[in-house]
This record gives C-alpha cells, structure tokens and sequence, in this order.
C-alpha cells in the first residue's frame, strides 16, 4: 500500500494573494522610479534626481516589513522577492547614482569613465557575495552605497582628483573586510542608530531642497552620521581591545 497524500491546504483567499502580490508591484515601481530619476540626471536636475533616488529609498525601506505581513512568500512563491529586490537595489544604489558620479564634472575627465565602469563591476560583484553581511548584519566592506556617495560628492564638491581619489578608494573599499553598520538590522544601539538615519533624512531633504545650498552646521552634520556608519563597529572593537579587562 501507499501511503495517502497529505492533504492539500485551502488555497488562500484571492484577496490575501492580491494583497501579497501588491508588494511585489511596490518593490517593482523602484525601477520606474530609477528610470525618472535617470531622466533627471540625463538632465543635469541634480536635485530632481536624488529627490526620485530618495523615494526610491523609502520604498525599500518598507517592501520588506510589508512583505512578511502580507506573507508574500508563501501566498506568491512563484515570484522571488529577493531577486526582484535585487534588481531594484542595483539600479537605484548602483546604476543611476554610478552615471551622476560619470557625467556630473566633478571627477577628473580622464578618470571618469574608469570609475564609473569601476563602480558598477564593483557593485555588481559586490551584489552576488553571499558573504555580504556578517552574522550579526553588518555589511562587509562598502556596501555599494553609491547613491550616498554620489549625494556627498555633490554636497561637499571636492576638487576633482581629491573626488576621483574618494571614488576610487570606495571601489577599493568594497574588497576589504571592514564592517559598516547597518543601521535598521543591527541590534546594538539600534534607537540610536534609527534616530541618526531619521535626522539625515530630515536634513538631506533639506538639502535637496536648497539644491546643496546649505549653511556649514548642516554638512558637518550630515558628515559626521556617515563617519559614524562607516567607522562605529570599527571603533567599538578597537576600544575593546584597548580597553584594560
């Protein structure tokens, strides 16, 4: 005798389905988004750019809490929502930030165009790591944050090699195994991180808004919250180790 099939769930209920499938269309709209955004810098509309960059932004930061409410993966397996939230990241972390980075001037021309190519390699590695993140969520080496990078480039407008040199150093950076914060993922101190990230993103659209036309307080601030996603956990384990047991 064989044994009887287990039975079968119900299948869930048209609207849950449609609901979950919602997230997949929000996570999606990211690359129409991008495509705005790419509009705008084809423009030279800086601004408009990383305003669209910005929602962007938002939309990532809640497709993944409303995608385990909706239960999107077990009411629509059929669709992987971390690939497609892959290809979103790329477009609008990566690519659109990696063209404003090329053909906003303020690199160096000979070196542009290598950057931008550098940029894009790098990330595109960087996105298939699975190593990416350590186990408590930090990310391993620079994250491929470009549109950060491509916002402070504009903010803080360095002369041309010292911007090329930056750029390049990030490229570089993606290959070493430093740890850079996460500020939503990683457990410890995440109040404090979660107002740090609510303050620059009352300030960057600020920022935007003035079109980087901004008193100096602004962009020390501004600066000292990346300094401080980059270097915290690099900080916390040197004082560690210094620190007499």
């Amino acid at each position: 005798m064989t044994p009887l099939d287990p039975p079968q769930p119900p299948p869930a209920p048209r609207a849950k389905r449609m609901a979950a499938f919602s997230v997949h269309l929000l996570t999606a709209a990211g690359v129409g988004i991008a495509l705005l955004s790419m509009l705008e810098a084809v423009r030279e509309h800086w601004a408009a750019m990383f305003g669209w960059l910005g929602l962007a932004l938002v939309i990532d930061g809640i497709d993944g809490p409303l995608a385990r409410r909706f239960e999107v993966r077990r009411l629509q397996p059929d669709w992987d929502g971390d690939v497609l939230d892959l290809v979103v990241d790329f477009v609008t972390y990566v690519f659109v930030p990696a063209y404003a980075i090329t053909a906003s001037g303020l690199l160096m021309p000979i070196a542009a165009p290598i950057l931008g190519v550098g940029i894009v390699i790098s990330s595109a590695l960087y996105f298939a790591d699975r190593k990416m993140k350590t186990a408590d969520n930090h990310f391993r080496g620079f994250p491929a944050l470009w549109n950060a990078a491509a916002f402070y480039l504009f903010l803080l407008h360095p002369p041309p090699i010292v911007a090329s040199i930056g750029i390049a150093a990030l490229i570089v950076l993606t290959f070493v195994p430093i740890n850079v914060l996460h500020p939503v993922r990683v457990a410890r101190f995440r109040k404090f991180n979660l107002t740090l990230i609510a303050i620059w993103a009352v300030l960057a659209i600020y920022v935007i808004k003035r079109h980087f036309e901004v008193p100096a307080p602004v962009t020390v601030t501004l600066c000292a919250i990346a300094i401080y996603i980059g270097a915290a956990d690099a900080a916390i384990r040197l004082i560690r180790r210094i620190r007499p047991q």
